[in-house]
């Protein structure tokens, strides 16, 4: 996959650079560390759940960018990244007593417009925003937890071997689980998740010229799924209530920082026009 990725990109820089001889090419390997985010309403309002921050590594991604000017470009990028949350689970006297791992992991296709600082300066900002396709490559709900007395929602399924179940006015019910091992509740094998998502990006950084032929890119970044990441059938299910999970739509979140070495053809912007004088 990644070589097809890699591929991709320098076709599209073959295709730039025979356009027009003032056309910038550059080609470029990136790095990021992220919070992600996966934000679902049925789990942030379910009594018994608690969502932790979760960060985590995107280790590798290739970046095809053409300048057209001095302060208008496209960008076109493959990244490996992945994502995902944890949510703590916690009993009636808020002890965690175990906790729901969703990791996820995409091969992101952004495809970003620069708008740029139009200087000479060998240090120069930029804004980013394009349409991002995000390819899953792998997924896991994994659900784990001790005996314990917890909070379900209204309509929720409880775990079988429940007792001392409590029914409260508000609908939520307060009963005593056996202890529950490592167990998968949705996954890609299991056709849970879409193959992919649409979802935007947008980032705002810096370009730091380092040598004639290289720079260097630090940004800040995110991205957000519209659709929801399930398939409908799943969804379907879980409305129902046989499940035993909770329903809200599920999204994904990331923001983060991105840093980047890029090689020019031609100068870079700082040493280019200092060699014109």
């Amino acid at each position: 996959m990644l070589q097809r990725l890699f591929l991709l990109n320098i076709a599209m820089l073959s295709v730039a650079a025979s356009v027009s001889a003032q056309v910038q090419v550059n080609l470029g390997l990136t790095t990021a560390y992220n919070a992600t985010f996966v934000l679902d309403d049925g789990l942030s309002e379910a009594p018994r759940y608690n969502a932790k921050t979760t960060y985590n590594w995107a280790p590798i991604g290739f970046n095809v960018g053409v300048d057209f000017s001095r302060k208008f470009g496209l960008s076109l990028e493959s990244i490996m990244a992945k994502q995902g949350q944890v949510y703590e689970i916690i009993d009636i006297a808020d002890k965690v007593v175990g906790e729901r791992s969703i990791d996820l992991e995409y091969i992101h296709l952004p495809l970003m417009m620069r708008f740029m600082n139009g200087g000479n300066s060998g240090v120069r900002g930029n804004f980013n925003l394009g349409p991002q396709l995000s390819i899953l490559t792998n997924a896991s709900d994994i659900i784990k937890y001790s005996a314990s007395t917890q909070t379900f929602p209204k309509g929720a399924t409880l775990p079988t071997g429940a007792t001392d179940i409590v029914n409260h006015p508000d609908g939520s019910v307060t009963a005593t689980v056996p202890a529950q091992a490592p167990t998968e509740i949705m996954s890609k094998k299991a056709d849970s998740y879409k193959n992919a998502e649409f979802q935007v990006a947008a980032a705002f950084g810096l370009d730091i010229d380092v040598s004639r032929h290289m720079y260097l890119s630090i940004q800040a970044r995110g991205n957000y799924s519209i659709t929801d990441m399930r398939n409908q059938d799943v969804i379907d299910v879980i409305k129902q209530g046989t499940s035993g999970d909770v329903f809200g739509h599920r999204a994904n979140l990331v923001v983060g920082v991105q840093a980047g070495l890029h090689y020019t053809f031609g100068s870079t912007r700082s040493f280019k026009y200092k060699g014109s004088r």
